[in-house]
């Protein structure tokens, strides 16, 4: 056992919902009598906001340059929303802690009665074909921009309903008209709900912050991961992943929603978890080319 640490410096986004996240994690630190600093990093999320991020490389562009502050020594750890981390990791960095998970489903946000929208705001390609399988009718446009700026959009009359996830709402103490859509049937992302802290590979370091590890969330997002790695759809291809104690439900959709490959069934480990992910891979290969096909023609623009 070496010295104990005594204070931890924290890097994070410098959005609402990343601050506020990063707020939990130092509360929970300095209850158990740790300091903490927090370090606002700038990621390439934060500053190209005009197009959908399958463009400028999805999730993950949330999280590379908070890697590399972790890497630099800028600071000790970083803190992410489980579902940004991509499925490979830079050496010298590892998943410390896993809080205990907050709800993981979707929430349609709308103000005026649901019964008459038409046009919906979201640029998850998972989110607008699970609403184009529900509705084939409505029109789905890009929504980018944090929580705040997603909302003041849709009050200004620019959709009649957006798409947020409910955590985020929760931990921003935001609360707005809409309905909670069923993750059994509008199957979250992997890992959604889900706050995670990553720190360099020291092992005081890991051994401190796993005090904040929950052992039954991060079965449960392991589980999920494994299937997404199996599935190695890309961050264009709509899919769906959620497992709760086990019980996993994971779908690939064809990017207008008509077509669903799904699974649903009880995984006891990780190994089983990647045998369902090539499972459904096996059955939704066409779905997954199609996507890529789709990306490059995107790409070549």
């Amino acid at each position: 056992m070496g010295i104990p640490i005594m204070s931890i410096k924290i890097g994070t986004r410098g959005s609402k919902l990343a601050l506020a996240q990063t707020d939990i994690v130092c509360k929970k630190l300095s209850a158990i009598g740790i300091d903490t600093e927090q370090v606002v990093i700038t990621t390439q999320g934060d500053t190209t906001t005009g197009v959908p991020l399958h463009e400028i490389g999805g999730q993950g562009v949330f999280v590379r340059a908070l890697d590399d502050a972790i890497l630099a020594g800028q600071v000790d750890c970083a803190v992410h929303s489980m579902k940004d981390i991509p499925a490979y990791r830079p050496l010298g960095l590892v998943t410390a802690a896993i809080l205990k998970r907050d709800p993981p489903a979707d929430y349609l946000v709308f103000i005026n009665p649901i019964s008459g929208f038409q046009v919906v705001g979201t640029s998850s390609t998972r989110r607008r074909a699970q609403m184009l399988r529900h509705n084939p009718n409505i029109i789905i446009k890009d929504l980018r921009g944090n929580v705040d700026t997603r909302i003041r959009k849709l009050k200004a009359g620019e959709y009649d309903a957006i798409i947020l996830a409910e955590a985020g709402l929760i931990r921003l103490d935001i609360r707005v008209p809409g309905e909670r859509l069923s993750p059994e049937i509008f199957v979250p992302s992997p890992n959604q709900g889900t706050i995670a802290v990553v720190s360099r590979a020291d092992p005081l370091l890991i051994e401190t912050l796993s005090i904040l590890d929950d052992p039954h969330s991060r079965t449960d997002i392991a589980i999920e991961r494994a299937v997404m790695e199996q599935l190695g759809g890309g961050c264009f291809t709509p899919l769906g992943i959620y497992c709760r104690s086990g019980h996993l439900i994971a779908e690939v959709l064809s990017l207008d929603g008509s077509r669903t490959e799904r699974i649903e069934t009880d995984v006891e480990n990780i190994k089983k978890a990647r045998d369902q992910g090539r499972i459904l891979r096996s059955r939704a290969q066409d779905l997954i080319d199609e996507a890529h096909a789709r990306l490059k023609v995107f790409n070549a623009r």
